[in-house]
């Protein structure tokens, strides 16, 4: 079985731990990668090559959505998945013109983070 390759993006450990134990439970799901840092993210993507980018646009130091154009710029071959606190309309247009394939919430239950996840990796996958 091929496994989706994903990278986790979120500068809250907390929440890239939790994010962590719910993916583990998809076996189609593998975790290369999981930083705060947005730069090592992007070094690690550029790197690590995964399939999917999950990536909190809601940071303490501002810089999400330049994160997401420079992952985008960086990393065209991965689908981008934003994963946030709570909706924001400008931000999520942003998201989208930045190139984010879907724009979720964190309160979304696992099995349907995992339906999300999965209906964006490319189909040569």
């Amino acid at each position: 079985m091929n496994r989706t390759r994903l990278l986790i993006i979120d500068d809250h450990d907390d929440v890239r731990e939790a994010l962590q134990s719910r993916l583990n439970v998809a076996p189609d799901i593998e975790i290369i990668g999981c930083t705060g840092c947005w730069r090592t993210g992007l070094q690690k993507a550029v790197e690590l090559q995964p399939e999917v980018l999950l990536v909190e646009t809601k940071r303490a130091d501002g810089q999400g959505l330049e994160a997401l154009r420079c992952l985008g710029d960086q990393c065209p071959g991965a689908a981008v998945v934003v994963l946030t606190s709570y909706p924001d309309a400008d931000e999520q247009a942003a998201a989208r013109s930045a190139g984010a394939a879907r724009y979720l919430l964190k309160d979304i239950d696992t099995a349907q983070l995992v339906a999300e996840i999965r209906s964006v990796v490319p189909s040569h996958h």
